[in-house]
């Protein structure tokens, strides 16, 4: 089956439109080494079979976007690792290609969102959950600018700014996006009801109120318990469609690359009071995996109670 023959636009106007889950822990189920700085970008460079794989499982269980490896994938962070600014280019169009391999493959329409990680993505240091990098807004724009020019170049159907942590940086990918005529979501990481820098959120979701570029915003990567607090704030300051993908509760530590689970457990998502909210793009980022998706897909289909618990 073609990529899906509309914008994702168009579809977000009518009805729920489900995201896929984190690539990262797909990857690692496989058996793939994400170690080093790199992460899911050293499979893209490495394994690309392995990223077409993990697109393919999350089309298999009714993912209808698939987000690109390309999250962690920068000029400067790739240059220290040995690849020029040519191979650097060829791994971002390689991303969108792998995406739409499997999106091509599945057997309803999927569409493919570029991934542009925040900064502090490329740093490897867990500064993307903090923000304030130090460097100004014009700063931020240079450091994004060719990324997002070779992701649109690649042909995605989308960009996912996404896990983005500050205000200042987001007004930086809005500066790159003005007058492209591209189609993005901008999605914050969040931390009760700020940024992870620590702006208040309807002041941070303002910035995008004007963009024409920006079909979608909300938040990824985050508590699912400040999802519903954050597409509130975003409804109050825009009418723009609501996006939500959060992790499953974990936080992580840095320092020794690891993710500290939720205790006792996860709790239940109120996917419907999000979507009441004003969600059109739900999902999930780290530690969802495909089996999750699929039932979160029955439950968006109408299927479920309008609560749903991440499977474990």
């Amino acid at each position: 089956m073609p990529r899906a023959s509309g914008p994702l636009a168009e579809a977000l106007a009518h009805r729920v439109v489900l995201l896929d889950g984190g690539l990262s822990n797909q990857l690692a189920d496989q058996g793939c080494d994400l170690s080093g700085g790199l992460w899911s970008g050293r499979v893209l460079a490495e394994g690309p079979d392995q990223v077409e794989a993990a697109h393919a499982a999350y089309a298999r269980a009714g993912a209808e976007v698939l987000i690109t490896a390309s999250y962690q994938v920068g000029y400067e962070a790739f240059a220290a690792h040995g690849h020029d600014r040519a191979e650097t280019t060829a791994l971002l169009h390689r991303s969108v290609a792998l995406a739409a391999r499997a999106a091509e493959a599945a057997d309803h329409e999927v569409w493919v969102a570029a991934s542009v990680g925040p900064y502090g993505a490329v740093l490897a240091d867990g500064s993307e959950y903090r923000g304030r990098y130090g460097l100004s807004v014009r700063e931020l724009a240079a450091f994004h600018r060719p990324r997002i020019e070779a992701l649109l170049a690649a042909g995605a159907d989308v960009l996912a700014l996404e896990t983005i942590p500050d205000a200042e940086e987001a007004e930086a990918v809005l500066r790159v996006l003005a007058g492209t005529g591209a189609s993005a979501w901008l999605s914050y990481t969040v931390a009760g009801a700020r940024t992870r820098a620590g702006q208040p959120l309807p002041e941070a979701f303002a910035l995008a109120a004007g963009a024409p570029e920006i079909i979608a915003v909300g938040v990824n990567c985050c508590d699912p318990a400040d999802v519903l607090p954050a597409l509130e704030a975003a409804a109050s300051v825009t009418a723009t469609p609501l996006l939500a993908y959060p992790n499953d509760g974990s936080v992580w530590d840095a320092p020794t690359a690891t993710w500290h689970a939720p205790t006792p457990h996860p709790a239940p998502w109120p996917v419907e009071a999000w979507r009441t909210a004003g969600a059109r793009l739900i999902g999930g980022c780290c530690r969802i995996g495909p089996p999750d998706i699929a039932e979160l897909a029955a439950g968006i289909q109408g299927n479920g109670t309008g609560h749903w618990r991440q499977r474990g």
